[in-house]
């Protein structure tokens, strides 16, 4: 059924004026039928309604495309009540104008008496008891379709902006984590060629996945956790290529599903950051523990570092700039009150608890 609505109202909605025929046709026969007691008959009840279609129209445009944007929306009410107070005198005139010159010469007899004009425009109490409302009623329910429709168009043009500037935000943010990646890896390929390494190739290999993991995969709102732990376990393999048997490292992996669709790059970055502040200082034997677990859609991550016994320079501004706070943003982007990050600085060791449900429904 959906489907067979679907392509009707997209025509409606994609064809502005087609909606103002459909919306004045079923007032018309709504109005109709609903008086044909009234009048006596189809014809007479048909005909009537009909007639007074113009003042309505003229009424309810007169109203939604002048009268409010040019005169309501700029906040001049003394105005606007000026103005709409004339425009119900004018358009109850023309409605029984209409009634007396042109509907009843329809049906009733030639000896009838018509008012003339001037008794029709000052007969102010029988236009607003007998034609206001009939005129004023729909545009009313005109422009409460109007504003209800301009609510919609304005609540999807900011949803619209703010998806717009949610993903140019995390296209920066991910342009800034590809380089920084990029650099520390080549500075490990530059090491280990210097001493003439066989890993070297091993290291071009897994630079070359995780170049085309960052540069094309990455591109997709989530990706498998099977492909962004694959990223986290090339990054360490690089960097035990580097640091040897001088570093201790434990990755313990406990995933139900390793489809589950998550961010990407929001884990390696706390990673690298491990190995930046916690391998490269001065310490004998630097320790890592890296824990991710996924169970139902809830994704735990735990990693803790030790720190070198000096205090280094934040070259990668990670504390400051694209690390952290770069994180700590895309969570708040991604997954607005789906998270939860505690971070945690001793003078002996550095450690980050990360919570995430993944589920989106």
């Amino acid at each position: 059924m959906n489907s067979i609505l679907t392509q009707p109202i997209n025509t409606i909605l994609q064809k502005p004026w087609l909606s103002h025929v459909l919306f004045w046709t079923l007032l018309l026969c709504f109005y109709t039928l609903a008086m044909i007691d009234g009048y006596g008959s189809l014809y007479k009840s048909f005909s009537r309604n009909a007639i007074l279609l113009a003042p309505q129209m003229l009424a309810a445009y007169y109203s939604i495309y002048v009268l409010n944007p040019y005169v309501l929306y700029r906040r001049r009410y003394v105005l606007f009540t000026v103005l709409f107070l004339i425009g119900t005198y004018v358009f109850s005139v023309m409605a029984r104008v209409l009634v007396v010159y042109v509907v009843e010469e329809l049906y009733r007899e030639p000896t009838f008496r018509k008012e003339p004009l001037w008794e029709i425009a000052t007969d102010i109490k029988r236009l607003y008891k007998e034609f206001f409302y009939r005129v004023y009623l729909p545009v009313f329910l005109v422009i409460s379709i109007k504003l209800i429709k301009e609510r919609f168009e304005e609540k999807s043009r900011r949803e619209l902006l703010e998806k717009e500037k949610v993903t140019a935000e995390l296209n920066f943010m991910k342009a800034q984590i590809h380089p920084h990646f990029l650099f520390n890896t080549l500075n490990n390929l530059y090491v280990l060629t210097l001493q003439k390494s066989d890993k070297a190739s091993e290291t071009v290999l897994k630079l070359s996945e995780m170049l085309d993991y960052m540069l094309y995969k990455c591109n997709e709102a989530t990706v498998s956790v099977l492909e962004e732990i694959q990223l986290i376990q090339n990054y360490i393999d690089l960097e035990r290529l580097r640091y040897g048997d001088r570093l201790e490292l434990v990755f313990k992996q406990t995933i139900d599903n390793l489809q589950a669709q998550v961010a990407p790059l929001i884990l390696v970055s706390l990673i690298e950051n491990a190995f930046k502040h916690g391998v490269s200082g001065v310490i004998d034997v630097p320790k890592i523990d890296i824990s991710i677990s996924i169970k139902n859609e809830q994704l735990s991550f735990y990693i803790n570092n030790t720190k070198p016994l000096n205090e280094q320079k934040d070259a990668t501004n990670f504390k400051n700039g694209i690390g952290l706070i770069n994180t700590k943003n895309q969570l708040r982007l991604i997954y607005p009150d789906k998270h939860s990050i505690e971070v945690i600085e001793t003078e002996n060791y550095f450690e980050v608890k990360l919570q995430i449900n993944l589920n989106t429904r």
